[in-house]
């Protein structure tokens, strides 16, 4: 019996090897977009800000779907947060045959500059990090929103150790179009590289009411779905426009779509929150996720300063209840010039 088991174990070895060399393939045979080119030259000051008025929301346009430190590091792990209990529930996932599809949108109506007034100018946002993984882990990482028109791009950049030789480098990247129902994510990149292993890229492309994930699957992708950068921006606008108020206990939902699966994401306002910044003492709303991602996705919190254009002032990312990072803004945001915004 083993004799005639091992023929079939070493196919089945074999066919797994065939399908990753295939998976790898695929995700370098479509290299990144180019990164928008802007100049920052200015600071955003906090500016206490009326409530802005609330917009009835707009009949969504049809969306163009185009398209941590090695574990020999340890140290002492941090002090757990009373506030940020872990999330133990995994997140909704969705049914594909449960999704309405994006419709189609021309090109030339997806790239109109039409909705670009209403968000804000291409912003930089530089963060310190801490976080734990097997141990405490400290870094920095860097937000750019950078916008072109109706063109938008959000990268994130985490670098985990110290910043002449880093343990770990991982950019998160979103690529897409601004219309009338939000963002609309092209592609989103995960590219990650981590001291004495090997380079891993992860991508997910939006087309045509589809969504290819980074194994390859294609699944019905549902109205205003969002990626793992794309949707802190997104949030940003909803409360920026005024098509969503903040208050406590208002559920946010986002079809989010993360490199293994997609989900039926909703954030929780749990309140809001001093935090301590270079620029003095900001008031933050907290949102929360209701759940925890699984399979190896990452879950994401954020503190949204409503005196910043509603940006996040703090992020906080986890793989799961023990492993995660948190962002806490170190300097004023940097932005390109006034005139490309009309905020």
């Amino acid at each position: 019996m083993a004799i005639l088991a091992l023929p079939v174990v070493l196919m089945h070895v074999w066919l797994s090897l065939e399908l990753r060399m295939l998976v790898d393939f695929w995700q370098q045979a479509t290299p990144m977009p180019p990164r928008l080119q802007t100049s920052f030259v200015r600071e955003l000051k906090p500016l206490e800000l009326a409530p802005p008025p609330v917009k009835p929301v707009e009949q969504a346009r049809p969306h163009s779907r185009r398209s941590a430190a090695p574990k020999s590091w340890q140290t002492e792990p941090l002090a757990p947060d009373p506030a940020l209990e872990p999330l133990s529930a995994p997140a909704e996932a969705l049914n594909a045959e449960e999704v309405a599809p994006a419709p189609e949108l021309a090109l030339n109506e997806a790239q109109s500059d039409e909705v670009a007034p209403e968000w804000p100018p291409s912003t930089r946002l530089s963060y310190d990090l801490t976080g734990n993984y097997r141990g405490a882990v400290y870094g920095e990482a860097q937000v750019e929103w950078l916008r072109q028109g109706s063109h938008y791009q959000m990268h994130l950049d985490v670098s985990v150790g110290p910043s002449i030789a880093p343990l770990m480098v991982r950019r998160m990247s979103s690529d897409g179009f601004l219309d009338g129902a939000g963002i609309a994510p092209k592609r989103y990149d995960e590219d990650t590289r981590v001291v004495l292993s090997q380079r891993r890229r992860a991508t997910v492309q939006f087309d045509l009411g589809q969504v290819t994930l980074a194994d390859g699957r294609s699944e019905v992708a549902p109205a205003g779905v969002q990626d793992a950068a794309s949707q802190f921006v997104q949030l940003t606008w909803l409360f920026l426009t005024g098509r969503e108020t903040l208050r406590p206990g208002l559920v946010v939902e986002i079809p989010l779509a993360l490199p293994r699966r997609q989900y039926r994401w909703r954030y929780e306002v749990m309140g809001q929150v001093e935090l301590q910044t270079p620029m003095g003492p900001l008031n933050t709303w907290h949102l929360r996720p209701s759940a925890l991602a699984t399979g190896g996705d990452m879950t994401a919190e954020v503190w949204l300063a409503p005196s910043l254009q509603y940006l996040p002032v703090r992020l906080r990312i986890r793989q799961d209840a023990q492993t995660f990072v948190d962002l806490m803004l170190k300097s004023p945001a940097l932005q390109a010039a006034a005139d490309t915004s009309s905020h």
